[in-house]
């Protein structure tokens, strides 16, 4: 009895405590996300008065390099990808002084024009500004990884204004394979706190149904299918852009804020090939496919390579809004060839590269639902899990640590993080890909006796 009462009083207390440490960090996250969004919506409003700012992307790049170099290196690159790293490694310890220099980096690179999205910095937001808190109450490592781990989920909340799905993904993004059950109850109450605050102060969302969506029948949810493929080969190619991008920028063994200006270079020589519709966050573009508008059919090939060059060399801001676009535009391109419905297909692929690209199938697939309604789960839902199998042992977050194997025929070391794992192949009899091995070497083995005869 009195073990009994012992456990019960523990579990009370403690959610206790976690009720009213989420609340006031989803509301102390919430605020500042709302400040930063308002500003940055101002920055680049007054950008886009001038058609040729992007001309100052240079200077720009040059300027964000130069903050974060000197002023604080863990707001290099995309801020969610510091945030897991810092998790993993460093038991959730952010210098506070990251927060106000991915804020203004963020707001000189996408004023001008980078390439970037907006929830990386705000997932540095909350995991900075929780862990200064930590600090402040002496927290121990387990309680500062849990209540970083809120702000991340708050960040992600409050700038696209979906509170379930932002939750999700604070204990999604972590492992590959696995959720942190023991942070959901925290985190769900941090994102929905923060979305609330930061609704309440004036920052608006785009939500809009899909109201396309047919009758199930199984020759769509094939199509599904087949979409769900295509995307997963969509986010190999985001992710090995960035890769290739980061590996372009380490061979230049130059200051940091000199590849800015080269970065900033190379974007306007490519804004000037292709178009300005591919700088910036993009939303225009992935807007207008929720409503049906074609683009480009080459652009989610196009905008992985102006983000590559943004983060790279210089540029300041996040990856989900830029993976937003290629999802979007791939199932505008998916759509047209297959003659479906553009609209319903831009939705379902920007849930499915999300899944595939960052190795958060749950947390896409409630995104979909929030943002597009509760037609679109099913149909989301296969093509989120479909991409997430596709994309393989990788990922635009390489600190995320892989807790399974995507497929028995794979061998990985689980446990480690995803720039350390090698896969290789287990030739089982059963599985398919051994039967299609055994009719491959069937055949090539009736081949040779034809030629030996000969």
């Amino acid at each position: 009895m009195n073990k009994q009462l012992t456990e019960s009083t523990i579990l009370f207390l403690s959610i206790i405590k976690w009720v009213v440490l989420a609340t006031g960090a989803g509301a102390l996250v919430g605020g500042v996300t709302a400040i930063f969004l308002q500003i940055l919506g101002w920055a680049t409003a007054q950008g886009h008065q001038w058609p040729y700012t992007f001309l100052l992307l240079p200077a720009a790049m040059f300027l964000s390099a130069l903050m974060v170099k000197y002023l604080a290196p863990d707001a290099e690159g995309h801020g969610t990808e510091k945030v897991i790293e810092a998790i993993h490694k460093h038991s959730g310890k952010i210098p506070l002084l990251v927060v106000p220099v991915k804020l203004v980096a963020t707001i000189i690179t996408l004023a001008t024009g980078g390439s970037a999205g907006k929830e990386g910095p705000c997932a540095q937001i909350g995991a900075g500004l929780t862990s200064f808190v930590s600090d402040l109450l002496k927290f121990d490592d387990h309680d500062r990884k849990k209540l970083v781990i809120c702000g991340i989920s708050a960040g992600f909340a409050a700038v696209f204004g979906t509170p379930i799905a932002g939750s999700f993904f604070g204990v999604e993004v972590l492992f590959v394979g696995a959720i942190l059950y023991e942070v959901l109850l925290p985190s769900f109450i941090a994102g929905i706190t923060a979305y609330q605050v930061s609704s309440a102060l004036g920052v608006t969302y785009f939500h809009g149904a899909v109201n396309v969506i047919p009758v199930f029948s199984e020759l769509f949810l094939f199509k599904v299918m087949l979409g769900g493929l295509f995307f997963g080969l969509c986010s190999i190619f985001l992710i090995e852009t960035l890769k290739f991008g980061e590996r372009l920028s380490a061979r230049l063994n130059i200051w940091k804020p000199l590849k800015g200006l080269i970065g900033g270079a190379a974007l306007m020589g490519l804004t000037f090939i292709f178009s300005a519709k591919y700088l910036g966050l993009g939303l225009p573009v992935i807007e207008a496919g929720f409503r049906g508008e074609a683009t480009d059919w080459y652009a989610f090939l196009i905008k992985p390579i102006f983000t590559a060059v943004t983060l790279s060399f210089g540029g300041s801001g996040g990856i989900v809004t830029p993976i937003f676009f290629v999802g979007t535009t791939a199932g505008l391109f998916f759509a047209t060839v297959m003659n479906l419905n553009l609209g319903t297909f831009a939705a379902i692929g920007l849930a499915a590269v999300l899944a595939g690209a960052a190795n958060t199938p749950i947390a896409a697939s409630i995104m979909a639902v929030e943002l597009f309604g509760p037609q679109i789960a099913p149909y989301a839902t296969v093509a989120c899990v479909i991409s997430f199998l596709m994309t393989g042992h990788r990922s635009v977050y390489p600190s995320q640590v892989l807790s399974i194997s995507k497929s028995p025929s794979l061998k990985v070391q689980v446990g480690k993080e995803l720039d350390e794992i090698q896969s290789s192949y287990i030739p089982r009899k059963k599985s398919l890909a051994g039967l299609l091995l055994q009719f491959l070497g069937a055949i090539e083995k009736l081949v040779s006796r034809i030629r030996n005869r000969e």
